[in-house]
């Protein structure tokens, strides 16, 4: 995979990486839970030198626009990670390699496995490069809107009912949660759902699927 801009000294960490959980064990999932944090304190560290002056909550601000599951998703098709995920039949042919909340985790499946298989300098390079257009779009004055928001004020500019959000389902150890959302409106009869290792995760990630949906219609 050229377009990853890393080669992997140990390839069955990139096979791991790429592993959904819904092929068995070994998955992706404990390598998704390193990326998290990895990616999360990298951001932080590329935003902290590149805004000098701006303030903590600013700094939270673009983080959270940068790493958002639609963001997480869109670098996952750049990447054309879907063309490559490891899926179980069941995702296969729902359609799962082309699931928001599937790309992204594997985007953090990824720079865990790249972390683990070189250090925080290679690592660090490799999210800088991915999120260089996020990272040169970033704008301490210009508040983030997380897809909860976005969807809620959609909905509101056009007199709809607000979404109801449903946990359907928790899974997993403690360390190891998994929690599926359901987001629903009253205009449309099917909710969408979304799975994440928090529900505020999934919440997010349903609520873009629901907004891509209502804008696409």
């Amino acid at each position: 995979m050229r377009r990853l801009g890393y080669q992997f000294t140990d390839p069955a960490l990139l096979e791991l990486a790429l592993s959904h959980r819904s092929v068995g064990e070994p998955n992706n999932e404990r390598l998704e839970f390193l990326g998290d944090a990895v990616l999360g304190v990298t951001i932080s560290k590329l935003l902290y030198q590149q805004f000098p002056t701006a303030s903590e909550g600013d700094l939270s601000r673009m983080r959270s626009a940068i790493v958002r599951a639609e963001s997480l998703a869109s670098i996952a098709r750049q990447l054309e990670l879907g063309d490559h995920l490891l899926l179980g039949q069941g995702e296969l042919k729902s359609g799962g390699f082309r699931r928001d909340s599937i790309l992204g985790d594997s985007v953090e499946a990824l720079i865990g496995a790249i972390y683990t298989d070189s250090d925080g300098a290679a690592v660090e390079a490799v999210i800088a490069h991915w999120f260089s257009a996020a990272l040169a779009a970033a704008d301490q004055r210009a508040p983030a809107k997380d897809s909860k928001t976005a969807l809620q004020e959609w909905l509101q500019q056009r007199g709809k009912p607000l979404p109801e959000y449903t946990l359907l389902e928790e899974q997993g150890e403690p360390h190891q949660r998994t929690f599926l959302v359901s987001c629903k409106i009253a205009l449309r009869d099917k909710p969408v759902t979304a799975s994440a290792r928090s529900r505020r995760k999934a919440e997010q990630a349903a609520a873009a699927l629901l907004l891509a949906k209502l804008e696409g219609q």
